[in-house]
């Protein structure tokens, strides 16, 4: 069933989510601060694996380092865009909105937990790459995978930051389904060498919602995400 990856990913971070909430309500604050160090360092270690994963490589002369300009001009550009676009605002408005939605004008971190969870697992080479295989063959292996790393995600996030976390299936079902539904028109574009620069700089922007957990820095890591369509669009005219 071409789609059922994506299904099975969205139930996964919501019965994660709901998971969590079970110990939100039991944690002391000292329990609740220690765990969010532990999740700000978990993301940073995801995204600094990620990004040393891409950009080294091993030569004859040893340790050799590529894809170093692509990350910066295209942070750099997509930085300019999205702050154009003013994407990081228009996120934080949706969180609010559903927290209106549903009732929770008084859950204080549910916008949070919202935009750092969507963040956190719908930047990433998997999300595109399980899409795509579901779209042309229906092999949901890798999104089965993906689905409990980021149950468990969720789980961490929802046991500190409550509800909105949960929602995050609502832009990973978005986003996995309408690239599994378009597989069949991008599939020739997105090549390995473009899969590994999309992940080299989604690392980067996952690197930075880790930062932001672990020592409250104020990255607006959405306003980074145009990032990834200038990533797209180098690999349109150099592969």
């Amino acid at each position: 069933m071409i789609g059922l990856g994506t299904l099975v990913n969205g139930a996964a971070v919501i019965a994660g989510g709901l998971f969590g909430l079970l110990f939100k309500g039991g944690l002391k604050q000292r329990f609740q601060d220690i765990v969010m160090q532990a999740l700000g360092l978990s993301v940073v270690f995801i995204g600094v694996s990620g990004v040393l994963q891409q950009m080294f490589v091993i030569a004859d002369t040893g340790l050799d380092t590529k894809g170093t300009m692509l990350l910066v001009i295209s942070l750099v550009l997509g930085a300019v865009l999205g702050e154009v676009i003013n994407l990081h605002k228009h996120t934080e408005r949706l969180g609010e909105w559903l927290k209106v939605k549903f009732k929770s004008q008084n859950d204080n971190g549910f916008v949070e937990g919202f935009v750092s969870a969507s963040l956190t697992i719908c930047i990433g080479a998997m999300a595109i790459v399980g899409a795509l295989e579901d779209g042309l063959s229906g092999d949901h292996t890798t999104l089965f995978t993906k689905a409990l790393l980021d149950g468990f995600i969720v789980l961490i996030f929802a046991s500190v930051f409550g509800k909105g976390a949960i929602f995050s299936a609502v832009p990973v079902m978005l986003l996995q389904g309408s690239v599994t539904l378009l597989a069949q028109f991008i599939a020739p574009y997105i090549t390995d060498a473009a899969i590994g620069n999309l992940s080299l700089v989604g690392s980067a922007l996952i690197f930075c919602v880790g930062t932001n957990l672990l020592f409250k820095t104020k990255i607006k890591v959405a306003n980074l995400l145009p990032a990834l369509l200038f990533v797209f669009l180098y690999g349109l005219f150099f592969y």
